[in-house]
Order: C-alpha cells, then sequence, then structure tokens
C-alpha cells in the first residue's frame, strides 16, 4: 500500500521560512514533487526531483524554494524562503513509482500572511 504524508505546513509571515517534508512508503519512486492549491484556482506545479537528483521549478518559486530528497528513506523535502502571499495553499505531495503509477498525499496548508 503506497502512502504519501507531507508534514511542516503552517502559518508564516511573509519573508519567513518553512520546511515542508513528504514521507512515502510503499514502493520505489523515480520522481517526487510537490503541487500546491490555493482556495479557487487549479492545482499547480512547485517542484520535482528525479531519483538521480534532478530538480525542476515552477518560475514562481524559482530562486526561492529549493526541494531536496533522501532517496534512503523515501522522503523529499521542499524548503520554502522568502515566502509571499500568493504561496498560500495546501501544499500536496506527488509521488510516481518507477511502474510510472502516480499517487498524492492528502496536502499540508501553508498560510502566508501580508
Amino acid at each position: 500500500q503506497v502512502q504519501l504524508v507531507e508534514s511542516g505546513g503552517g502559518l508564516v509571515q511573509a519573508g519567513g521560512s518553512l520546511r515542508l517534508s513528504c514521507a512515502a512508503s510503499g514502493s520505489i519512486f523515480s520522481i517526487m514533487g510537490w503541487y500546491r492549491q490555493a482556495p479557487g484556482k487549479q492545482r499547480e506545479f512547485v517542484a520535482r526531483i528525479t531519483s538521480s537528483g534532478r530538480t525542476n521549478y515552477a518560475d514562481s518559486v524559482k530562486g526561492r524554494f529549493t526541494i531536496s530528497s533522501d532517496n534512503a528513506k523515501n522522503t523529499v523535502y521542499l524548503q520554502m524562503n522568502s515566502l509571499k502571499p500568493e504561496d498560500t495553499g495546501v501544499y500536496y505531495c506527488n509521488a510516481q513509482t518507477i511502474g510510472d503509477l502516480i499517487y498524492w498525499g492528502k496536502g499540508t496548508l501553508v498560510t502566508v500572511s501580508s
């Protein structure tokens, strides 16, 4: 049974930082990443990392967010710095198995106040 469990969300002032974690289990993953969804908005891509360490970021977070992973622990992290109110939303962990199945976590809420 594949499970993705996010943690680390919370309330932070603009300019502050948060670190999100996603602990995955139940499979071997080739890609893990983060998406977010603000109220009334579509879910959007934030960042991803492959098992080889290649990373990609949405333009809106490039230079502020850093994704990293611990493959031995099946855990991915998102370090979020210089947070802006528009970063507010539910952040979802996403993972693709080596068998090309995609799974989602339940999400963790990030609120950035102005």
